[in-house]
């Protein structure tokens, strides 16, 4: 085939393909190694956790102005950890150049995951209420549910105070792995809770006559709150192993903003965000209906 053959022709089309990647990687790369893109990234992800921050502590103190009388409920608590986790985000977030000068190296992983396992015992807590509801409605005790969570959250959390002291101890790349697998794991866990309770959850509410009041804002909230939920976790996961294995897809080091920014945006605010809005309802008052924890 001569000079104006095809063969020719596909080689020009694969040079500019080429060149069109190796421009989108220097991009990423720039950003990557730009002091002043890292500052910009890591402000902007402590500005949307402070923002998530302050409207979990709009929507405490609205449910505490409505509805005093109960104390501290399931919807509260949820609320408060809510605002407790991504107001840790956000501080280290401010001060993340700070945060990864800290010695030994443990106390900045220390810093990054306990805000992990808070989110986790946060959203066990919805896990935690559709299953009181799901056996409630089956009229199965619901006696060994509360004590089942307190338990799975204190292995969970003596499992990776363990790891950590382990590391504090001989820092081993070995453990680091194992500790961020079992981050890993636990997310996997929690996707499957979700999907698990959540899922049956919907099923009996579909069963409810089309009349029942409230049955289609309900189902839908359900539905809504139980797919972000499970993808969450589940992107958390899948996340966290590559983390693990990967030193590209490190989220520890202070190079790698435009993955941290993916990676907190994904599994963090955007779920926090799209599940405050969805709870956002108001109980009731006292004396109107009966009070659940969370509507």
């Amino acid at each position: 085939m001569g000079n104006d053959g095809v063969p020719e022709t596909m080689a020009e089309v694969m040079a500019v393909a080429a060149v069109d990647l190796t421009d989108a990687s220097n991009w990423w790369n720039d950003i990557d190694d730009s002091p002043v893109w890292q500052d910009r990234i890591f402000y902007t992800l402590a500005v949307l956790y402070g923002i998530v921050a302050t409207v979990a502590l709009v929507q405490l103190a609205r449910i505490q102005l409505r509805v005093p009388e109960y104390g501290w409920t399931t919807q509260k608590v949820f609320h408060f950890l809510n605002f407790l986790v991504n107001s840790v985000r956000c501080v280290v977030f401010i001060f993340f150049r700070n945060v990864q000068r800290l010695k030994p190296e443990i106390v900045q992983h220390i810093l990054l995951d306990v805000p992990s396992l808070a989110f986790f015992t946060t959203y066990a807590l919805l896990v935690l209420f559709w299953a009181e509801i799901y056996y409630q409605a089956r009229a199965v005790s619901t006696d060994g549910l509360k004590p089942s969570f307190y338990t799975i959250n204190f292995v969970v959390y003596i499992v990776q105070i363990t790891l950590w002291l382990i590391l504090w101890w001989k820092p081993i790349d070995g453990l680091l792995i194992l500790s961020k697998m079992f981050f890993a794991g636990v997310s996997l866990f929690a996707a499957i809770g979700f999907l698990l309770y959540g899922g049956r959850l919907f099923l009996m509410l579909q069963r409810f006559p089309v009349e029942s009041k409230g049955r289609r804002k309900k189902l839908q909230e359900v539905g809504y709150v139980t797919t972000i939920c499970f993808l969450c976790f589940l992107v958390r996961c899948i996340m966290m192993c590559f983390n693990a294995f990967n030193k590209d897809a490190n989220l520890d080091v202070l190079d790698h903003p435009i993955l941290n920014f993916i990676y907190y945006l994904l599994v963090e605010i955007v779920p926090s965000s799209l599940v405050l809005f969805i709870l956002r309802k108001l109980p009731p008052k006292r004396g109107i209906t009966q009070y659940h924890p969370i509507r």
